[in-house]
């Protein structure tokens, strides 16, 4: 296929987006900004936002533009709030550790995304499944030690790491 035709869909795209920023940037600011009680915040998240839609793959047919960056937009605000959540309980953890053993701040900052990056991966797993999956990979812990530390059989530590797995498998490769 010409370069010229593969670059039609792209083009579409990144129109249909200068349109609905153009028109509804001020708006999907306004409503970020009501949500978070923060401008700055309610900038980045409605940038973020603009910024979702010019990744995609090809425009999409929009009936309800308002409607359609509400539901991009709280999905960007959920993700914001989820990584707040870790970063919070990351600062907290880091807090106990002494000054001595303290990650630099390059280190913090790459532990921080690696965290968030495998919420991700394990979202919408049950917590179960989610704690023996970093059983055993991060505490290094047999499928005997992780049914111990549950409360559950080995052949159900077996089955919750192959679902884990296979949920990560898949969250990469749709990326």
């Amino acid at each position: 296929m010409p370069a010229a035709q593969l670059a039609l869909p792209r083009d579409a795209l990144r129109q249909q987006v200068q349109l609905l920023y153009r028109h509804h940037h001020g708006w999907l600011h306004g409503w970020l900004r009501r949500k978070l009680g923060c401008t700055q915040n309610a900038a980045d998240l409605a940038h973020d936002t603009f910024m979702r839609l010019l990744a995609r793959e090809e425009p999409v047919a929009i009936e309800e533009p308002r409607a359609f960056l509400t539901t991009v937009a709280q999905r960007v605000l959920s993700n914001h709030r989820r990584r707040e959540r870790i970063e919070r309980a990351y600062l907290e953890v880091l807090a106990q550790v002494p000054e001595a053993l303290a990650p630099s701040l390059e280190e913090r900052a790459i532990l921080l995304e690696t965290l968030v990056e495998i919420d991700r991966l394990l979202g919408g797993l049950p917590p179960l499944v989610k704690r023996a999956f970093l059983h055993a990979q991060l505490d290094g812990m047999t499928h005997a030690g992780i049914a111990a530390e549950l409360g559950i059989s080995v052949t159900t530590v077996k089955r919750y790491l192959v679902r884990a797995g296979t949920q990560c498998y898949f969250a990469l490769a749709a990326d």
